[in-house]
């Protein structure tokens, strides 16, 4: 049965903009027209647009459209390698934060340098430990967020207990960095400074509820996705 664009907008609470703007993305399969011009859509075509507008809260918009575009072609084990490999990655950000959130509840910024002794830690290691890139952290550094020790003898960055506290509260912020006015974020961070455990342990929290409710809306993604490949018969 064929649906016209305002109905699927009206089902989806979308403009009918928004549907015109994922078939010109190649997210749907090639539209039809009627011999005045207008757009013949399917009911495959409703489920393609469900299925993005159920996953893209979850994914985003670029793991969404890498996928359906995928599901278009029928590779449906590169589709799955794709969300398997955006869960891993959501899974890893948790694993962060809760590390976060532990070093809040059990030391002050002082209390963990003091615990870790004079031993200053290489950017390469602070990665491994952190599972943060190295990449990630010249960047905060580069623009003020963190500012590690550097070696006498040959200018390497060197980073204290305290440095990594805050480049796990800095990965935290990820999601919102955007939205953050970079002077008020070093001057958060600057605050941090002053062992405010009680303030890191908010942002942990904060990360935490987060990233749950991104577990849940990529659930959500999963079974509207799972529900078009019954539909196009390419899993039983």
């Amino acid at each position: 049965m064929n649906k016209r664009p305002i109905d699927i907008a009206r089902k989806l609470k979308l403009s009918t903009s928004a549907l015109r703007h994922y078939e010109s993305r190649g997210l749907i399969p090639i539209v039809q027209r009627s011999a005045s011009g207008y757009r013949i859509y399917t009911e495959e075509h409703v489920a393609y647009f469900e299925c993005i507008q159920a996953m893209s809260g979850g994914f985003g918009m670029d793991v969404t459209s890498k996928v359906l575009r995928c599901i278009q072609i029928r590779d449906i084990e590169a589709a799955f390698s794709l969300i398997n490999e955006a869960q891993a990655n959501l899974y890893q950000e948790k694993k962060i934060a809760e590390k976060l959130l532990d070093m809040a509840l059990s030391h002050t910024l002082s209390d963990v340098d003091k615990k870790a002794g004079n031993r200053l830690l290489t950017i390469g290691e602070v990665s491994a430990e952190t599972h943060i890139p190295a990449s990630a952290i010249r960047h905060w550094e580069k623009i003020g967020l963190i500012t590690p020790d550097r070696d006498k003898t040959n200018n390497y960055r060197l980073f204290k207990r305290s440095h990594i506290r805050k480049i796990l509260i800095i990965n935290s912020l990820r999601p919102f960095i955007y939205s953050i006015d970079l002077t008020s974020l070093k001057q958060a961070l600057k605050d941090l400074d002053h062992h405010d455990a009680k303030q890191t342990e908010k942002i942990a929290h904060d990360s935490l509820r987060y990233i749950h409710k991104q577990i849940q809306n990529q659930v959500r993604g999963i079974h509207y996705l799972y529900r078009l490949c019954i539909q196009l018969q390419l899993i039983e």
